[in-house]
């Protein structure tokens, strides 16, 4: 299972760095900037506000204080408000980049891996534009309500690490599997290649899931010691997303069309 993994990583980082990879989060970049600078520009002072309101009215300014002076962190505490904000909007940013890289990206860089890997592979189309995008929105729905569920895993964070990357691997790779097979595969063959790899399939996702927590980490823990930088790691964040969502596009496309290749072979 390790070895077809490991092939198709080393393929992935190898494309990744080619200009046409690099251009290609170009334009997901300007969408997302687009979509979610005028969201923030409107909307962020009426979300602090109404997260601020709910805090008062249920009395989580204490609950949140006592849990944050337990973890150590009683420093946080003023900063309860842009950091629940931050929480709710980064799985939005993230979800919003992922899906213009799957509807927007992903057939170029099957044309990409096609051509440079696969040249013979015949194209047997069983994917669609359609499809692809109702993959995407419903896998993201689902996603959504999971991760809402599991924010107050936070306040343990070993266990919240495990369960964001749980959710990542899932999240990822059904969503890159469909567009990985969109154009090369029929539908039973994206169907056989989903059940005999499911187990790869998964680790590809999770690891690309793990590499996904970075920028938002890294987002997250340099907003909260100046909310003014907070657009601005927005921004860094969005693009490290795409540049990861790339790869991670890269790497499945490999793994999934070599799989199919050997599929059409063994056959």
């Amino acid at each position: 299972m390790i070895r077809p993994v490991a092939i198709a990583y080393g393929r992935a980082l190898r494309s990744q760095f080619s200009a046409r990879m690099l251009l290609l989060s170009v334009v997901p970049l300007l969408l997302s900037l687009a979509l979610w600078g005028g969201l923030l520009y409107a909307g962020m002072q009426p979300l602090l506000d109404w997260l601020q309101a709910l805090f008062a009215d249920y009395g989580l300014f204490e609950t949140s204080g006592s849990i944050l002076a337990t973890l150590g962190l009683g420093f946080l505490k003023t900063l309860v408000i842009p950091l629940v904000a931050m929480l709710v909007l980064l799985p939005l940013m993230i979800i919003t980049s992922l899906l213009f890289i799957g509807v927007g990206a992903m057939p170029a860089i099957a044309r990409h891996v096609s051509r440079v890997q696969f040249p013979t592979l015949e194209r047997k189309e069983g994917g669609s534009f359609l499809g692809s995008l109702g993959v995407n929105l419903s896998a993201i729905v689902v996603f959504a309500l999971l991760w809402l569920v599991t924010l107050p895993l936070y306040a343990l964070a070993p266990l919240a690490l495990v369960v964001q990357a749980v959710l990542w691997g899932w999240l990822t790779a059904r969503v890159m599997t469909y567009d990985a097979l969109a154009i090369h595969a029929s539908l039973d063959e994206r169907r056989t290649i989903v059940h005999t790899h499911r187990r790869s399939l998964f680790l590809i996702g999770t690891v690309s899931g793990l590499l996904g927590a970075l920028p938002g980490v890294a987002w997250i823990g340099g907003a909260l010691f100046s909310v003014v930088l907070f657009p601005f790691l927005a921004v860094l964040s969005i693009w490290l997303y795409l540049v990861i969502f790339i790869f991670t596009g890269l790497w499945f496309q490999y793994f999934c069309l070599q799989a199919l290749a050997d599929l059409r072979a063994a056959s």
